[in-house]
């Protein structure tokens, strides 16, 4: 067996690619990478189980919609970031029903496996391997400025505060000192390392995630100048369109699973009953009125925001609530349940067949078949960057 678990041939294949990849490369020079015009995308979720429609609209949506670039030009690649999930305290059991659960999900939500590359993080060892190499020329002070051991930042959202610290909070603080973990701190390195090791040059992130990325492009510039390759690329942003979508019952916070009210989100997988009496009952104001204003009326532009995200004729929430003047709450989140309602329908039916088909193995057989693909793929990265590190 290879270092990635290849069947024999299979990686003895790949070596003998490599190779054939490399043979421009001098034994006396670094590697570098040949310049191509074929554009990678990366991304990433977190395997929380059932998506909600934040984290549909914030990403999956846009990812199948990916699927319709021609696949001359544009490489796919989405993995479920089990790694990422392990940072806080997660039963096993529990965390292998989320990590299905969420495939099942992304499949049910259009995503073909024969198109894109869909994979369990922790199913490429590289992603690991190369976290490490990079780790030894990342900045300690860099990854101090960062948010994510404050509050909770992840590829595909922002969640509960893991240490209650302030965006001003130190690694010298006692109690970041106290509470901190170095799998915490140091995940930004591996978020890089998920990027960096298919050599992506396109990455969706939402405003939150911005310095995520330039961290993994103070990355590239770090090794490459280490080690005098041109081998990592620069990724480039993808700045999906779509507002970030609010709690039902606290619409200044983002939506997210880790709300204690299950009727704060509406999961993409509820029932059509579920979400109507989710939208029904969500929290607004005491001005019966349509009117978009997120400051001053947080709850009523939040059910304009997700009107909007599934209007059928692409209305911005102004222009909605400019068409709604004069009408009531309630037919504003009558409105909205029924366009989330017919935007997601037969989404449910789809995600309980995946989870069943083929006796409950599908799941896993599309996954193993994509990671061995994502195996093949991060080997030729990692053979560039062992070569010019010396290892």
């Amino acid at each position: 067996m290879s270092l990635c678990a290849l069947p024999r041939l299979t990686a003895r294949a790949t070596r003998l690619s490599n190779l054939r990849n490399c043979a421009a490369y001098s034994s006396q020079a670094a590697p570098t990478l040949a310049t191509t015009k074929k554009k990678v995308i990366f991304s990433g979720i977190q395997p929380t189980g059932t998506p909600h429609i934040g984290n549909y609209l914030g990403a999956i949506r846009q990812w199948v919609r990916m699927q319709d670039e021609p696949r001359e030009t544009t490489e796919l690649l989405y993995s479920v970031v089990d790694l990422h999930a392990i940072t806080v305290p997660i039963e096993a059991n529990k965390l292998r029903q989320s990590k299905r659960e969420t495939m099942a999900a992304l499949l049910a939500a259009g995503l073909d496996p024969e198109r894109c590359t869909l994979f369990y993080q922790s199913s490429v060892p590289a992603h690991s391997e190369l976290m490490w190499i990079l780790s030894c020329t990342a900045s300690v002070g860099y990854l101090s400025r960062m948010t994510q051991w404050k509050a909770s930042c992840f590829l595909d959202s922002v969640v509960s505060s893991k240490l209650s610290l302030s965006s001003t909070a130190d690694v010298q603080d006692e109690k970041a000192r106290s509470a901190l973990k170095l799998g915490l701190f140091s995940y930004p390195v591996l978020q890089a390392a998920d990027i960096l090791i298919y050599r992506a040059t396109h990455v969706p992130v939402g405003d939150d995630q911005r310095q995520h990325l330039e961290f993994a492009r103070e990355c590239v510039t770090n090794f490459n100048s280490a080690y005098k390759s041109k081998i990592l690329v620069h990724p480039q942003s993808i700045i999906p369109p779509e507002r970030r979508i609010m709690s039902l019952q606290s619409p200044t916070q983002k939506m997210s699973k880790s709300h204690a009210d299950p009727k704060s989100r509406i999961l993409i997988t509820d029932s059509p009953e579920a979400m109507h009496k989710k939208i029904m009952s969500s929290l607004t104001d005491s001005e019966n009125s349509v009117s978009y204003d997120p400051e001053k009326r947080p709850g009523v532009s939040n059910l304009l925001d997700i009107l909007s995200a599934f209007d059928g004729a692409e209305r911005s929430p102004q222009e909605l609530a400019k068409s709604m003047a004069g009408e009531s709450l309630k037919g504003l989140k009558t409105k909205t349940s029924e366009a989330v309602i017919s935007a997601l329908d037969g989404m449910r039916e789809r995600y309980l067949r995946v989870l069943e088909e083929d006796g409950g193995k599908y799941v896993d057989h599309v996954q193993e078949k994509s990671a061995e693909k994502a195996r093949q793929r991060a080997a030729e990265t990692m053979h560039l960057i062992k070569t010019a590190v010396g290892l």
